[in-house]
């Protein structure tokens, strides 16, 4: 059926849970790694202990995508999936700062993260089943927009907490400091409540054959038809999305070098701390610091996307945001200044809100529609799959060719990143559709 196009205010409605989803994830992002290190891990088992995002990531999205694009009921299609996840997400932050050893932690992060996962796929199907196409860039710029500012509030806050609300950061082994234990408190209420607030204020659009709906739906019942049908919609992916995925692929393995190593290589080489000093809690509150930056200038940017996306390819943008996010990590890995770090982070946080956006905006115009939820879980596979590697390989890299130097790795992804942008050059412009605007 033909869709009504939206105000932004409506947008804005149904973006909203990104927020909570980002103020989760930017809480995890900042913090975990310091986490494991507060914890008693060595910086060679950091890599393995992420190895829990990505996993799940493989596992949960796909799946999740297959079973919301065959769900009705009172909720709607996507809202129930959007419920379960805010729940589960909220009690896993409850739970993981009270974490006692590095295996407690790292359970929590498979739980979390499954749980994060659950509730995140489907808002990626849910532009393109409530926006009509000319719509879609703009709705996925909006949620880049509301990404950036969930991430600048997290991101930061243990900083905030200790520096202008006194809150003290000293800590013995073993115990995680109260900053980052409230963090993640305050980030369970801002979860549940912003995507409540989307399920309370978007309602969505039924099936245009409910009749042929449930047809198909009984015909594909059973987990043996959704494994068969994932496997087959992995080989039968369009074009243009074999083409984006190669680009997700060197773009998401250098965001998880920088996820990773960031924070630490900050605290040890450029404040020169070891874990439990107040040189190292300072070094990781900056990492936080730049952190909040990077996503700050991509809720910035994410006006400018909204601006501009009518009017200038997406491949272009994307390419050069790329290149940007690229030159900043590169900088970051070169220069190993602390007000440095700040431009280095701008760069990067421009390429972020390309990345949380440009590359759906054009998957959802090389997609059938009536498959959106899964091809968009498809998709994530060549988010996690770098992922895994860098999880899997890093920390041996990291012994036998980085020097046990986070700052190393944090480079290793400027580079990766680089050539994420030239890729995009591969991309058809079958994805750009302007005909539709």
């Amino acid at each position: 059926m033909a869709k009504p196009r939206m105000s932004y205010l409506q947008i804005w409605n149904m973006s909203f849970g990104f927020f909570g989803i980002q103020f989760g994830w930017g809480l995890q992002m900042a913090n975990m790694s310091a986490i494991y290190e507060y914890l008693g891990a060595e910086q060679s088992d950091i890599a393995w202990l992420w190895i829990a995002a990505p996993i799940t990531g493989l596992l949960v999205q796909p799946v999740v995508g297959y079973y919301s694009d065959r769900t009705w009921n009172w909720l709607g299609r996507r809202r129930p999936y959007f419920l379960v996840g805010a729940l589960l997400s909220t009690l896993a932050l409850i739970a993981m700062p009270n974490s006692s050893a590095v295996w407690m932690a790292a359970g929590l992060l498979w739980i979390l993260d499954a749980s994060i996962n659950i509730t995140m796929e489907p808002f990626r199907a849910f532009v393109g089943d409530m926006l009509p196409r000319e719509q879609r860039t703009t709705g996925f710029a909006m949620q880049s927009l509301l990404i950036g500012l969930g991430a600048v509030l997290s991101s930061g806050l243990p900083f905030i907490l200790t520096n202008v609300f006194g809150v003290t950061g000293e800590t013995g082994a073993g115990i995680i400091p109260a900053p980052v234990q409230i963090a993640f408190y305050v980030g369970s209420a801002v979860f549940l409540s912003a995507v409540l607030y989307t399920i309370l204020t978007t309602k969505e659009y039924p099936p245009s054959d409910l009749a042929e709906f449930q047809r198909l739906k009984a015909e594909s019942a059973g987990f043996g038809n959704a494994f068969t049908q994932i496997l087959s919609g992995i080989g039968s992916m369009p074009k243009a999305m074999r083409q984006l995925a190669l680009v997700q692929f060197f773009t998401w393995f250098a965001l998880f070098c920088m996820w990773i190593y960031f924070v630490p290589a900050v605290a040890t080489k450029v404040f020169g701390g070891v874990p439990g000093s107040p040189e190292y809690q300072r070094g990781n509150e900056w990492g936080g610091v730049c952190f909040s930056v990077y996503n700050g200038v991509a809720f910035v940017f994410a006006f400018v996307l909204l601006a501009v996306a009518r009017r200038i390819s997406p491949r272009v943008i994307h390419r050069v945001a790329l290149a940007a996010g690229g030159v900043g990590l590169i900088l970051a890995a070169v220069v190993q200044e602390q007000y440095a770090l700040l431009f280095s982070m701008t760069l990067v946080g421009i390429a972020w809100a390309s990345i949380l956006s440009m590359p759906y905006a054009m998957l959802s115009n090389a997609i059938p529609a009536s498959k959106m939820g899964f091809y968009m879980g498809v998709f994530n596979f060549f988010i996690v799959l770098p992922q895994i590697l860098a999880s899997a390989g890093l920390g041996l890299l990291m012994e036998s060719v980085l020097g046990d130097n986070p700052m190393n790795a944090v480079l290793l992804g400027g580079g990766s990143m680089v050539l994420a942008g030239m890729l995009v050059t591969l991309v058809s412009k079958e994805v750009e559709d302007f005909s539709a605007q």
